[in-house]
């Protein structure tokens, strides 16, 4: 049974002035998140600056985000790491506190072989009875599972389930569902190919547009897994100026600076990352006014 269907929030982290996080504000955006329907949180992602977290920072967020979300909808912490030891134990720690799923992104920095890919994971989920959801975006990792390899993670270790891709090559995607024979459970790791990865058997997003418009990525997911599929591609096309500027600069640069926007006060971003540059904020604050979040 998958962890979640639909559109899951690539949560946030807020930040204090003094970039400690802000814990109060992490309440309310989880309340806002659930009344507005999305249908999983994904905490300390890459959209949750988890890069720059200690680990009891990392260990401490994913015990709030359990104890305040209180099973309404599924919690999956972020307890990826390209230290393969440090993954298991975030990972203990995360079901220890009740987490729902783990989001595991490949090894960035170091990077592996696919064969070390395949160690990695083994020996992260054979510590965990929870299910598990690999991470593919090598872009940011430089270090990309194969659709071998992933087939052959998804047939051997019974609690990797899924894979949110965010390589935005289609045709990898199309392999991945071919290889797996749709025993996988497959997300959209980027906003503007939801649908098109919905088409090829997906089943949700993991989502950075879902932080200012929950409602309507779930509305457009669920339209989908119901059939009204002309709808939801409506829905895709019509956000396809907002999901540019949210990656206008790197991510969560423009996310945060789209909720403060708004009103949110999710403050800062902790370096290397930097505030959006003013013709950015333009852009951005365009793209807001026509798909009507100002």
């Amino acid at each position: 049974m998958a962890i979640f269907k639909g559109a899951g929030v690539a949560i946030v982290t807020p930040m204090k002035d003094n970039l400690e996080i802000n814990y109060d504000k992490l309440d309310e955006m989880l309340e806002e998140q659930i009344a507005g329907g999305t249908d999983a949180i994904i905490i300390c992602g890459t959209t949750g600056e988890s890069a720059t977290m200690t680990e009891a920072e990392h260990s401490e967020a994913i015990r709030f985000t359990i104890e305040r979300v209180k099973h309404r909808i599924p919690v999956i912490a972020g307890t990826g790491s390209n230290c393969t030891r440090t993954a298991i134990e975030l990972s203990k720690e995360a079901e220890k506190d009740g987490a729902d799923g783990l989001l595991l992104v490949t090894p960035y920095y170091n990077k592996a072989t696919q064969n070390g890919l395949v160690s990695h994971y083994t020996a992260i989920c054979n510590e965990v009875k929870i299910p598990a959801i690999l991470y593919n975006v090598p872009s940011r990792t430089g270090c990309a599972i194969q659709p071998q390899t992933l087939a052959r993670l998804v047939k051997d270790v019974d609690n990797i389930v899924g894979v949110k891709e965010a390589s935005g090559n289609i045709g990898n995607v199309a392999e991945i569902m071919h290889l797996c024979d749709g025993n996988i459970d497959l997300y959209s790791g980027n906003d503007d190919q939801v649908v098109p990865l919905l088409s090829l058997g997906g089943i949700g997003v993991i989502s950075v547009l879902s932080n200012v418009a929950p409602t309507y990525v779930h509305d457009m997911v669920t339209k989908y897994l119901a059939g009204n599929t002309a709808e939801s591609c409506r829905m895709q096309l019509d956000a396809i100026p907002m999901c540019n500027a949210l990656f206008c600069e790197v991510n969560p640069i423009p996310v945060k600076a789209a909720l403060n926007m708004m009103g949110k006060e999710v403050g800062p971003l902790r370096a290397p990352l930097t505030e959006m540059e003013d013709a950015h904020k333009e852009v951005l604050r365009k793209a807001m006014t026509d798909f009507g979040l100002l």
